[in-house]
């Protein structure tokens, strides 16, 4: 969240107006010292790394936000979100990598902020760090993790936050299947839905959705912060002065950041970033080897692959792309020079694993091996063989399924947009594709999970909803 915003605010700072808004809005900045006395640390690499925090901030949200977006409960004053972002040397790439905050970690001996007494190197889950040293520990003990340099911190609770979601007009997410988490109150059908401050917290927050649970919170956490580099590229807010002095006000005036990251600094990245966009960013977690690793006194912890993570670091510090394809600017366009092509809309079930047969329901010569065609392109397994329908006068597209296949069905209506869902029992697993007059084009579809390569990463353009 703090790394969308603070790219906002480069970004605008590359138009003429950058510089007259960008004046004193990092007066209003909580200072900390997240790198006092701290000796010993990793060699700096290529590129900037910011260290981005979470906190547990339900002791400013007032009653009826408590209940309404269910933060009940004691604050931990612990980090519940720990990213590492990396910006590349040409400001062409940015790399977020979540830090799963129960990761088994070994904090180096400090004096604990709370008692003042001194201690000594012991496990902690990561998490606890912020509550032991607050930040200054916190980026010690990631640096001594990762032997990734950090060059900047910056933190932000619960209620800056939903503040600034607000003040951009709000995120659209989509999701390929329902969403329920009774302990944050989320609840959203398939679809694509544009969340408030409120709706976005119980969003990123949400551990219970599946069985995924922290892991698959992180991912969440990736998505809203691809959407939101989407909504602050591609909205009027960077165009517009005085509104985007309102959302920055907002943005800066609750965050907390190193005595060295203010305005000179974002300007500098944005003269350096005109041409970022959701696709010049890529998402990745850190190789995790053990999801339930007993330590005395401590409970489960998250194990990480130390071999794996070891190498995504390293790629880190040598400020080499771990998607696949770099991402960015570097991306090559569409054949014959236009523009890119829409992304895939995400969906419950890979389209591969989905046998279509489709029928020509019109008089329209060859529409059904348009059809056909259309959907082994983006990536249907079907028959190859279009029949022709019983009727020839349908003009609304039909799906006709099984309802023990009703997932699968309703990938191919997010491909068939507008089509008629009918639910046929006993017909088995092969859904059927009656074209109606209605057939314009099939919509490309994508399984749910983009995460790929041997960091499993995955592009904001690719987390990000379809277009």
């Amino acid at each position: 969240m703090r790394f969308a915003g603070g790219l906002a605010v480069v970004v605008l700072s590359c138009g003429a107006v950058g510089h007259a808004v960008m004046t004193g809005l990092d007066t209003g900045i909580d200072r900390v010292d997240p790198f006092k006395d701290m000796k010993n640390r990793p060699q700096a690499g290529h590129g900037m790394n910011f260290l981005l925090v979470g906190t547990d901030g339900r002791d400013k949200i007032t009653p009826e936000e408590k209940r309404e977006y269910r933060l009940g409960g004691a604050p931990c004053h612990c980090t519940d979100t720990i990213m590492l972002v990396h910006l590349s040397a040409d400001r062409d790439r940015a790399t977020v990598i979540s830090l799963p905050r129960d990761s088994y970690a070994e904090v180096p001996a400090h004096q604990d902020q709370n008692t003042g007494r001194p201690h000594k190197a012991h496990a902690v889950k990561l998490n606890a760090a912020y509550s032991e040293g607050g930040p200054n520990l916190t980026v010690r003990t990631v640096e001594n993790m990762t032997r990734v340099k950090i060059d900047h911190y910056l933190e932000v609770d619960f209620t800056s936050f939903m503040k600034t979601v607000d003040a951009v007009g709000g995120v659209t997410i989509c999701t390929a299947k329902t969403m329920r988490d009774s302990y944050t109150g989320l609840e959203l059908l398939p679809g694509t839905h544009r969340l408030t401050g409120g709706q976005a917290l119980q969003y990123v927050r949400s551990r219970h959705v599946d069985g995924a649970a922290d892991l698959g919170r992180m991912q969440r956490q990736q998505r809203f912060i691809a959407a939101l580099i989407k909504q602050a590229t591609s909205s009027g807010v960077l165009l517009n002065p005085v509104k985007f002095k309102q959302v920055s006000s907002t943005l800066l005036g609750s965050v907390r950041a190193d005595r060295d990251f203010g305005s000179e600094q974002m300007l500098a990245l944005g003269q350096a970033m005109r041409g970022f966009t959701p696709s010049s960013s890529e998402f990745a977690s850190v190789p995790v080897g053990d999801t339930a690793y007993e330590v005395k006194g401590i409970g489960s912890t998250v194990k990480w692959d130390e071999a794996k993570a070891a190498k995504l670091f390293e790629s880190l510090r040598e400020d080499r792309p771990l998607a696949d394809a770099p991402a960015g600017r570097s991306a090559q366009p569409a054949q014959g020079g236009g523009s890119r092509p829409p992304t895939a809309v995400p969906v419950d079930v890979p389209p591969d694993e989905i046998r279509v047969q489709v029928e020509n329901g019109t008089r329209i010569a060859g529409l059904g091996g348009r059809v056909d065609s259309a959907l082994r392109a983006t990536g249907f397994d079907t028959t190859g063989v279009p029949g022709a329908g019983a009727r020839r006068d349908v003009k609304r597209t039909v799906i006709t399924y099984d309802p023990r296949w009703d997932r699968s069905a309703r990938t191919v209506a997010t491909a068939l947009p507008g089509s008629e869902l009918r639910a046929v029992p006993g017909q088995g697993r092969t859904v059927l594709v009656t074209a109606g007059t209605d057939y314009q084009k099939v919509i490309p579809v994508r399984a749910d999970d983009p995460y790929r390569g041997q960091f499993a990463v995955a592009t904001g353009d690719q987390v990000n909803c379809g277009t």
